[in-house]
């Protein structure tokens, strides 16, 4: 190659954006990742389910016209439940794009897709401020397939999860500028570059919300104490604030309105926290062998997050890279030990830790840390070894859970199916409204019957009914009865639901097994309107996060007029 050339090659590859080769290696590991589902279907993991409905729960009510779905209309096979106040709405919103975009079949491999590539790029923009180049790109690599991002692609299948783990290096790298460990003078708009992503982790998944918590609060707390100064501090509680006013929309909502629904079987047997340490035996055989598989891939992490560290220990001791190394070993240190049974008090007492429900979920937090390791260690000659070795172990990792999963390609279809011929989907346990067993709900019922006030199946003779309007947020029916009546509805009684007959508010009744709604009636003619309105915490979350909103962009302008 002749020197002019030499030198067009190196212009042509100055030009190439710094991210585009760490993108393209991502998606390709990503494809790499998702390859089985071609030919093996689905990987029907443990919230397949359970995600996917809501895809198309949501989905059904954008063509409906509603925007931003609260009831979700269509589980409890047409009951309904108030899944979307309480469940964060990123994941379903972009499975609910991905299912109107695609075949629908193809929109869980797509979103695994999307997800582990940007898991992967925000990685390298979190080691590119920390490392070289090349030894960034291989690490945030890594993490694009760590063995956490495996475990929850083919076993787990927790897409909201998967989504709140993507986020999690551009929420490290914010803390560690606003924290002074990466810059001596963090600006202002530091805070607000910080409660962006912190806010989209609430906005992705609450357990790892939790955990995203207690890790920047632990790593701001490190830094003041380190640097004997309580600005890291304050300017931490500071920007967690300004994030959870950001998510303060479906946060209000979600915490205030637990009060209305069985929240406390999000903590029903299986799901506790001292029956999912590393490693543990519950009699039922199952969940135990499950647990052990969870449990190898966070002992995978352990031992790469500690070899990684111990090869790049004298990298990391230079006066930039030393404080960086310790708060990152500091936490990866307390995210090791809360997966150990002997933390049990830290998870009883601390606050809603134990809402996290499985211990290895902190390998949110390991896996990040190890990718930091892993670039400093890639540094020394033969990096390339460290990539190679990730590679090898990835595989049979891979392999292994590849076996140990359902796969089905009819899941998807199945479901759409349920939606189109009115079966809907089963229901969850902790958002079941109080009162209520979903258990006990018929699979079959009919949108309206008008039963005999002295009865619970007697219908009434010569009664008629018409639907004008049955929608997800709103149910508007005529019913003409030659006597007194009770229109009992396929729908839950929720405190949110608004029931007016002939224009007049009501207070809705209920059966005595279920809580289904039941409307009272007179002879003649009535019209009923059901409709889901907006309750005071919606207001007041709304209103804070307007807010929060406005601060952010001020401080985004404080900064811009800096620069000028």
């Amino acid at each position: 190659m002749t020197e002019s050339s030499t030198s067009l090659h190196a212009a042509a590859t100055q030009r190439l954006p710094d991210w585009l080769l760490p993108l393209g290696l991502c998606l390709f590991l990503s494809l790499l990742i998702v390859l089985p589902f071609f030919w093996l279907g689905s990987a029907s993991g443990h919230d397949f389910e359970f995600h996917v409905a809501s895809w198309l729960d949501v989905s059904a009510q954008w063509k409906e016209g509603i925007v931003f779905p609260r009831w979700s209309e269509w589980t409890n096979h047409g009951f309904g439940e108030p899944r979307f106040i309480f469940y964060p709405p990123l994941s379903w919103i972009l499975g609910a794009a991905l299912i109107l975009l695609t075949s629908g079949s193809a929109a869980p491999i797509v979103y695994i897709m999307l997800v582990q590539t940007f898991a992967g790029l925000s990685a390298y923009l979190l080691l590119r401020n920390l490392a070289v180049r090349r030894a960034a790109i291989l690490a945030a690599a890594c993490y694009a397939i760590n063995p956490n991002a495996l475990l929850m692609t083919y076993i787990r299948s927790d897409f909201a999860e998967q989504l709140a783990c993507a986020f999690f290096p551009l929420l490290l790298l914010a803390a560690l500028r606003l924290s002074s460990l990466l810059n001596d003078s963090p600006k202002r708009s530091s805070i607000a570059l910080f409660a962006i992503p912190y806010a989209a982790i609430w906005l992705s998944n609450a357990p790892a919300a939790v955990i995203a918590s207690y890790s920047m609060a632990l790593l701001f707390a490190w830094a003041s104490f380190s640097q004997r100064s309580w600005r890291p501090l304050l300017r931490g509680s500071t920007s967690l604030a300004l994030g959870l006013g950001l998510a303060a929309f479906y946060i209000v909502p979600a915490a205030y309105e637990q009060r209305w629904v069985n929240i406390g079987q999000a903590l029903s047997s299986g799901l506790l926290p001292s029956q999912n340490f590393l490693f543990t035996w519950i009699n039922d055989a199952e969940h135990t062998w499950f647990n052990w598989i969870a449990s190898i891939c966070a002992l995978l992490l352990i031992l790469i997050f500690a070899l990684a560290a111990l090869a790049s220990r004298s990298l990391i001791q230079t006066n930039r890279s030393r404080p960086i190394g310790i708060a990152l070993l500091i936490l990866g240190a307390a995210a090791t030990l809360l997966t150990l049974r002997f933390t049990l008090p830290l998870w009883n007492y601390l606050p809603k830790l134990r809402f996290i429900q499985f211990p290895w979920r902190w390998m949110s937090i390991l896996a990040l840390v190890a990718a930091y390791f892993l670039a400093f260690a890639m540094q020394r000659r033969r990096a390339w070894l460290w990539f190679a070795a990730i590679l090898v172990f990835s595989a049979p990792l891979a392999y292994f859970q590849i076996q140990n999963t359902w796969w089905d390609d009819d899941d998807l279809p199945t479901m759409r199916d349920a939606l189109a011929n009115g079966q809907g989907f089963d229901g969850t346990d902790e958002y079941d409204p109080l009162g209520d067993d979903h258990l006990n709900l018929p699979t079959d019922a009919p949108p309206v019957k008008i039963l005999s006030p002295e009865s619970e199946t007697a219908l009434v003779a010569g009664a008629h009914f018409q639907i004008q309007r049955w929608a997800a947020n709103r149910k508007q029916l005529r019913v003409e009865t030659p006597s007194e009546a009770r229109v009992a509805l396929r729908l839950l009684n929720y405190p949110a639901w608004r029931v007016t007959v002939n224009g007049k508010t009501i207070s809705p009744d209920r059966l005595d097994d279920l809580n289904q709604m039941i409307v009272p009636v007179k002879p003649g003619a009535s019209e009923i309107a059901v409709s889901f309105t907006r309750t005071k915490d919606r207001t007041l979350g709304d209103a804070v996060s307007a807010i929060s909103l406005l601060l952010t962009l001020f401080l985004f302008w404080i900064k811009t007029r800096e620069e000028r």
